[in-house]
């Protein structure tokens, strides 16, 4: 069994823990803070991650919009250490997205797709 200073020497290499992605750092285009990841779906059959849901606005946590990013949209930056999508914060904006109050439906195939159009990722 290892222990939680081999855990993280390990996670050094290209696999991390999904407790070390959720709160990083998402990057615009033009390499300003956006938001952070506030956890990420997995796909159940494959086990692969599909989506991070991206935490964005409000004060303090308080009043985030929450956007839905096609996992192939982001590119880890060492120098950043965040995650980069290829778009701006005005973009971002008339992104899909729930609210506070809301949740995303998951099972909706159409809503799915229609967050991979917007980012120009092909639908699984």
């Amino acid at each position: 069994m290892l222990n939680r200073g081999e855990l993280d020497q390990n996670e050094m290499g290209r696999l991390i823990g999904s407790d070390k992605v959720e709160g990083t750092s998402v990057y615009g285009a033009d390499r300003n803070k956006i938001g952070s990841i506030e956890r990420v779906m997995i796909d159940k059959i494959s086990g692969k991650v599909s989506y991070a849901v991206l935490g964005f606005g409000g004060f303090l946590g308080l009043g985030n919009d929450h956007y839905p990013l096609p996992w192939q949209s982001l590119k880890y930056d060492t120098e950043l250490g965040g995650y980069i999508i290829g778009i701006t914060t005005k973009e971002l904006s008339r992104a899909p997205k729930y609210s506070e109050k809301g949740e995303w439906n998951w099972g909706d195939d159409v809503a799915v797709r229609g967050i991979n159009a917007y980012y120009g990722v092909p639908f699984p």
